[in-house]
C-alpha cells in the first residue's frame, strides 16, 4: 500500500481535531458524544458538564446495544429498527458525516463507529484522541445541549462481518482470533466452582487494543501498527476476528485494523457470551491454548 493510499485509508476511519474544526459548521456534520465507563455507565452527567459544541449525547448501553438475553452477552447488537429510530433522533441523514468521540481515547466511541458502519453508514469517523485531544488543541467545550433536526436515514444491518461463538471458536483454530482485553483478563485463572470462568477462548491471541495508542492517546503511526499486527501473523491475507469483554474494546481493535485496510470480524457477544455458556472451554495462562 503506497503512502497516499495508506493516508486515505486511515482518514476514512479517523478525523483529527484540525479536520473536525474545519468541518464543524457543515450542515452534513453529526457529532456524537459517547461517554461511557464500565464503572460509571451513565455518561450524561459528564456530557452535560462540557462537550464539543453541537455534539449529541448517545447512551452506549441502551442505544448502541440491545437487551441481554440468554447467551447473547452483555451488549448484543441493537435491534436495527431501534437503532434507526435513535439515529434519526440524533439528526442522521443518508448524506451525513458522522463523527464520534469520547473522553477515553476513543476506546468506547469506537463501538458507535462500528455499529453505525455495520448498519450501513459509510461516512463515520472517530475523533483521534477524543475529547482530550480536542481540548489540547484549544477546542472549546459547552454545556449547551443541541436540538437536532430529525434525520431520515435508513439503516440495515450486516455491512460489517460478525462472529458468533461457534464462528469465533472455529476462527481461533483455523486462522487468527484476537483478544482485545488487557493482559490480566486474558491470563485468567483456573475455573473455580460457583464463580464466572476467567481466561480466554482457546486459540485466541492476546492483543490489548490499548497498545494501538501512543502516549497522547492517538492511534499510533501506521508503520508501527502494521509491524505490531504483522508480529501477530496478520498480513491482510488471513481471516481475522476480534473479541473483548463485551464487544466495546474489540470494536476499537477492528477500527485500528481498518485504518490499515485490513478487515476484521467482531464477536459482539465476546467473553461475556462465551463464559456464560458452561459448555465452552476456557484457556488460561499466556499461551493461546
Amino acid at each position: 500500500m503506497n503512502t497516499l493510499t495508506s493516508h486515505a485509508t486511515r482518514t476514512s476511519v479517523l478525523i483529527s481535531t484540525t479536520e473536525l474544526e474545519a468541518v464543524s459548521k457543515s450542515k452534513h456534520l453529526v457529532l456524537l458524544d459517547i461517554r461511557f465507563r464500565p464503572d460509571s455507565p451513565d455518561g450524561r452527567p459528564a456530557y452535560l458538564a462540557g462537550h464539543i459544541p453541537g455534539a449529541v449525547y448517545v447512551d452506549l448501553p441502551t442505544e448502541l446495544a440491545g437487551a441481554s438475553r440468554g447467551l447473547s452477552g452483555r451488549r448484543p447488537l441493537p435491534d436495527i429498527s431501534d437503532l434507526q429510530r435513535d439515529a434519526r433522533q440524533w439528526g442522521v441523514n443518508p448524506d451525513s458525516t458522522v463523527v464520534v468521540y469520547d473522553d477515553n481515547r476513543g476506546l468506547q466511541a469506537a463501538r458507535a463507529w462500528w455499529v453505525l458502519r455495520w448498519a450501513g453508514l459509510t461516512d463515520v469517523r472517530l475523533l483521534d484522541g477524543g475529547l482530550a485531544a480536542w481540548k489540547e488543541a484549544g477546542g472549546i467545550v459547552t454545556r449547551d445541549v443541541p436540538q437536532p433536526t430529525p434525520g431520515d436515514v435508513v439503516l440495515a444491518g450486516g455491512h460489517l462481518p460478525v462472529l458468533d461463538a461457534d464462528a469465533a471458536a472455529s476462527l481461533a483454530r483455523s486462522s487468527i482470533l484476537l483478544d482485545a482485553r488487557g493482559a490480566e483478563a486474558y491470563l485468567g485463572r483456573p475455573r473455580e466452582a460457583g464463580k464466572e470462568p476467567e481466561g480466554h477462548i482457546p486459540g485466541a491471541i492476546s492483543a490489548p487494543t490499548t497498545e494501538n495508542l501512543d502516549a497522547a492517546g492517538l492511534l499510533t503511526d501506521p508503520s508501527l501498527l502494521r509491524k505490531r499486527f504483522a508480529a501477530l501473523g496478520i498480513d491482510g491475507q488471513r481471516t481475522v476476528g476480534v473479541y473483548c469483554g463485551g464487544g466495546v474494546a474489540a470494536a476499537h481493535q477492528v477500527l485500528a485494523l481498518a485504518s490499515l485496510g485490513i478487515e476484521a470480524a467482531l464477536f459482539p457477544g465476546s467473553w461475556s457470551a462465551w463464559s456464560a455458556d458452561p459448555s465452552r472451554p476456557v484457556a488460561t495462562g499466556a499461551s493461546p491454548g
